[in-house]
């Protein structure tokens, strides 16, 4: 079963302090491209989150947000009252006769009025974080398998037209032989010159086998069976699927340039249109 390295998941959970909220968005990538935001009290355990996110999602351009909304009353910024107080000091020594409001506003504002207490790391709060991460990689997962599902039925579809296509420019050659046949005849014909019928039909059966298409058709017939094949496998992976499609298409170029008939190419160029829609997916697929 295929994945998509497209997906969204997103989790939450009110503590009786703070709200934490996680978010998950990948798009597809050639690799694992990770960009994990948190708040800075809790960066020494963003390696660790960095493994967890990259064991579970694998590969994508994957954006992760761990947001904590502080709910209580009380905040981490406090006013630094003996920095505070200084400051009214020297602007008192300054202007001794200015208000005492007025020197408050000047002093709150000089540098270090205000300080921020760093929060020390809460080991219980941690692992409830650890309970929503979970949950939103779940969340993502579940969404990929979901995108997946669809891309699966996609290229079904394709392949499929593909496969008709193929069957339908076979159908076509006995009449590309007939027409390559009664062209050269034509061409003798018009020579005036006196031909060796034996040799004549050596040298057709030669150049009929240089356009035969047999071999492109059982080898294009495999890989879309592999395809299919891999899709449904349990490791199905997108560099394989890809792999796979350029080989599809060295077929289908075979083919095109084998062909020698007007049909047979409108055919052939239909089969690299559905081709190409497969080799768009296939970018997404994980």
């Amino acid at each position: 079963m295929i994945q998509s390295m497209t997906g969204f998941g997103k989790a939450s959970l009110q503590l009786s302090t703070k709200k934490i909220t996680v978010e998950a968005k990948s798009l597809n990538s050639k690799g694992l491209d990770l960009n994990v935001r948190m708040p800075s009290v809790y960066r020494e355990m963003e390696l660790g989150l960095r493994n967890q996110i990259a064991l579970a999602l694998e590969r994508g351009k994957v954006d992760f947000s761990v947001f904590i909304e502080n709910t209580a009353e009380q905040t981490s910024t406090k006013v630094n009252v003996p920095i505070v107080k200084a400051y009214i000091n020297q602007l008192r020594e300054i202007h001794a006769e200015a208000d005492e409001t007025e020197l408050m506003k000047m002093a709150i504002r000089m540098p270090d009025a205000l300080k921020t207490e760093r929060d020390e790391i809460d080991e219980n709060d941690w692992v409830e974080i650890q309970t929503v991460i979970k949950e939103a990689l779940d969340n993502i997962l579940n969404f990929r398998q979901a995108e997946g599902l669809s891309l699966e039925k996609e290229f079904q579809l394709r392949i499929e037209n593909i496969r008709q296509y193929m069957n339908d420019a076979l159908a076509l050659d006995p009449e590309r032989v007939q027409a390559i046949k009664d062209r050269l005849q034509t061409a003798i014909a018009e020579l005036k010159v006196n031909v060796d019928e034996n040799r004549f039909e050596q040298e057709l059966i030669y150049y009929l086998e240089k356009l035969d298409i047999t071999e492109e058709k059982v080898r294009l017939t495999n890989h879309l069976d592999y395809f299919l094949e891999t899709i449904n496998g349990k490791e199905a992976n997108g560099r394989k699927l890809g792999f796979i499609t350029q080989e599809m298409g060295r077929e289908i170029n075979t083919m095109g340039s084998k062909s020698n008939h007007a049909q047979m190419q409108k055919l052939v160029v239909m089969m690299k249109d559905e081709l190409e829609k497969i080799k768009e997916q296939v970018l997404n697929v994980l």
